[in-house]
């Protein structure tokens, strides 16, 4: 899936990285604790968070993440989304829930970070 479907899926606005919209998932992961995203298979994945803080940003480049969703319409302040920039990693807010956007998202195909369908 590439990332402009997940933001068409999430209705969610693409806040950094809008030209790495063309960009595969392969899967995706929905959590408030970073050491399940580094504990997890994570690389080429997308991650929904509702933390706001630059250490989600430094956990999905060290997992290999491709992309960041805010979920429950959180916005992160100017520092969190200056250093995705300085990552050209893509980040989107939506306003649906870490549930709902997960559930949007494996509705239209994108599996789990642990491989389940």
């Amino acid at each position: 899936m590439k990332i402009s479907e997940i933001s068409d899926i999430l209705d969610a606005e693409i806040v950094t990285g809008k030209n790495k919209l063309d960009k595969t998932v392969v899967a995706a992961g929905g959590a408030d604790v970073m050491d399940d995203i580094l504990s997890a298979i994570a690389e080429g994945s997308v991650l929904l968070t509702g933390i706001t803080t630059d250490n989600v940003i430094r956990t999905a480049q060290i997992a290999g993440v491709v992309a960041v969703v805010f979920v429950r319409g959180k916005k992160p302040g100017k520092d969190v989304l200056e250093m995705a920039k300085s990552y050209n990693m893509p980040v989107l807010l939506t306003r649906f829930s870490m549930f709902v956007a997960s559930g949007r998202l494996y509705m239209n195909g994108l599996r789990g970070l642990d491989g389940s369908w």
